[in-house]
């Protein structure tokens, strides 16, 4: 099978197959941040960056980009907070810039439609703003670029939902470090998943505002916003399947 990553391409392979601009290209976002004494530091980086590649796969006109590892700051209230030792992020304006830059030289190659897969909650709204920038820069040169941004969890279905949460959902908010990240880490990369580390904690509740300077004592003590004990690679590959197959048949 032919490689999708770019950068696992020569240059003029990586001309010949983006002439004209015939592939999508496909730019993982995430970040690198604690989720709880279990698990390592990248799951917002492997996650979408194996989906991106299992989607390039299936299609016949898409291109993985070198994913970008560092997000916004980890907020209290969807990712344990940027407090804790080895959350390692950047602001949402150099977020926003790095993306826009990064997009901008793909144009420059010839390329004109994007795919974003986000893999970390509060980058959502810079790669809104990088894609809208970069959109509205291209129009004013003549130039027509398309930006597709989503996250990958934006394709789990209630059905799914149900399988994988059977005792109840409590949102995605307070899935930071608990059974969807955990299960699909698990299914992936089992050997950077410690299942006798885990934490069970009850799904955490916040008032309805947020505070800076941050409150450590909001989260629990493992960073993870709900418990990861239910997770299992079974999960994880019911989650993935149906991501992939989402992403790939709305793009492919």
């Amino acid at each position: 099978m032919k490689s999708v990553k770019i950068e696992n391409l020569d240059w003029v392979s990586y001309r010949e197959l983006t002439e004209k601009g015939r592939c999508k290209i496909i730019l993982p976002v995430g970040a690198i941040e604690q989720h709880g004494p279990h698990m390592s530091l990248n799951p917002d980086v492997l996650i979408p960056s194996h989906i991106a590649v299992k989607v390039a796969e299936r299609c016949d006109n898409m291109l993985v980009a070198p994913a970008i590892s560092y997000g916004y700051k980890s907020q209290v209230k969807s990712g344990g907070g940027n407090f804790f030792p080895g959350t390692t992020c950047v602001s949402g304006s150099s977020l926003e810039s790095y993306v826009f830059d990064v997009l901008q030289a793909y144009v420059n190659h010839g390329n004109r439609e994007f795919i974003l897969i986000n893999g970390h909650f509060e980058n959502s709204m810079y790669l809104c703003e990088a894609a809208d920038k970069l959109v509205k820069k291209c129009k004013n040169e003549g130039v027509n670029v398309k930006v597709y941004l989503l996250s990958y969890w934006d394709f789990i279905s209630e059905e799914t939902i149900e399988k994988v949460f059977p005792d109840g959902f409590s949102g995605w908010a307070v899935e930071h470090g608990g059974v969807l990240e955990t299960s699909i880490m698990l299914k992936l990369h089992p050997e950077l998943v410690d299942m006798s580390k885990a934490v069970d904690v009850e799904p955490a509740t916040f008032p309805p505002y947020d505070v800076f300077p941050p409150d450590p004592s909001w989260v629990a003590a493992s960073g993870t916003l709900s418990s990861p004990l239910p997770a299992t690679a079974e999960k994880g590959e019911i989650i993935l399947d149906e991501c992939i197959s989402g992403i790939a048949s709305h793009f492919g």
